[in-house]
């Protein structure tokens, strides 16, 4: 029998029911991973998400690629994100979070682990190119990583912070969250929004306890209501913005305040380990190995030559932002089944295509 999560389990609103999962599995009391799997037999698709994001950001990707191929989905929430608690939740060096994933299979599957793809995006494309060249996954099958190359990736790093910085701090609900990350681009999926950013933010105001339930995310709200803004007070009406900030603060405590459950900026010394030899490590990874890009001049030199030897797979994916496989769920699922097949990795489902 399917097992479905409450995708928002704080408060009363169903965002959508989705086939996951949800298991907390814990090492020891100080190392718990929050997994979420799906399917019964076939080989087992590891997904890794990206930086800020977490497991939820593949669940509409999920149910597509079930309904394609025999397979199995564990998608983990990385160490840091989500709801994945460790010792050192701060350590985010590849070399760690490679080792976490390998110690999540382990102890997942013991000693005799089932064939398995690495999935990653973005900064989960990272960690998943370094688990396979370090060998983490004895029953690596391939190697999937979706929109990561080093050179464009090391490009960005100089304006990532003032990216960090441009996004807004806290909203009001998650609804509000939700229809910000679809207004900026972030995520251009509403049906997948709904979902990866229950995953993203978290309850702010501790002090205070949300009794009541959240309204629906079909009914919107402008982003200027939903996100929390400070205003600076001017000299000449200083008296009625303290008076109404005073307001406005006894308001806020009726409502759910949401901020991002990471501070990416903080991770900032980890983000040249990440990606820095990126190419030449993904090249190196001998298993079949899949690249899927939002954009072509995301490619730089030592990936073209690798792409013009045959050494990947590579598939442009137009018309999708960053997050490509919330974006496009179909198209990725749709790329990704192809490839598996082709390699005889499984088989699609009876009368699928």
């Amino acid at each position: 029998m399917m097992e479905y999560y409450p995708l928002c389990s704080s408060c009363a609103m169903t965002f959508q029911i989705l086939p996951f999962c949800s298991v907390k599995y814990s090492f020891t009391p100080l190392y718990t991973f929050r997994i979420y799997s799906s399917g019964s037999h076939g080989p087992v698709l590891m997904l890794l998400h990206g930086g800020g994001h977490s497991a939820l950001s593949w669940a509409v990707f999920t149910s597509v690629i079930c309904s394609r191929i025999n397979c199995r989905v564990v998608a983990m929430d990385l160490r840091g994100h989500g709801d994945t608690k460790v010792k050192n939740p701060d350590d985010l060096s590849a070399e760690t979070m490679a080792k976490d994933i390998g110690k999540v299979v382990e102890a997942l599957y013991g000693e005799n682990p089932p064939p398995i793809m690495i999935i990653g995006h973005s900064m989960g494309g990272a960690i998943a190119v370094h688990t396979a060249a370090a060998n983490h996954v004895p029953s690596l099958l391939g190697l999937c990583v979706i929109d990561v190359v080093e050179g464009t990736a090391m490009d960005a790093l100089n304006s990532m912070q003032n990216f960090l910085r441009s996004r807004p701090k806290t909203f009001k609900s998650v609804e509000n969250a939700i229809e910000w990350s679809v207004k900026s681009g972030q995520i251009r999926n509403v049906e997948s929004a709904r979902v990866s950013m229950v995953g993203q933010v978290k309850n702010c105001l501790r002090m205070f306890r949300c009794e009541e339930p959240l309204s629906s995310p079909g009914v919107s709200r402008s982003i200027s209501e939903g996100i929390i803004e400070e205003e600076e007070e001017d000299e000449e009406g200083g008296e009625s913005n303290h008076k109404r900030k005073k307001e406005d603060d006894q308001e806020i405590k009726k409502e759910c305040l949401y901020t991002w459950r990471i501070e990416l900026s903080k991770t900032e010394k980890y983000w040249e380990g990440w990606f820095k030899g990126l190419s030449s490590l993904f090249l190196t990874c001998s298993v079949p190995k899949l690249l899927l890009l939002a954009g072509v001049d995301r490619l730089d030199k030592d990936l073209t030559i690798g792409q013009m030897q045959g050494k990947f797979q590579m598939q442009v994916l137009p018309q999708c932002g960053h997050a490509v496989h919330e974006d496009a769920p179909e198209k990725v699922a749709d790329a990704l089944a192809t490839f598996m097949v082709r390699h005889k990795f499984t088989e699609f489902k009876e009368g699928f295509p």
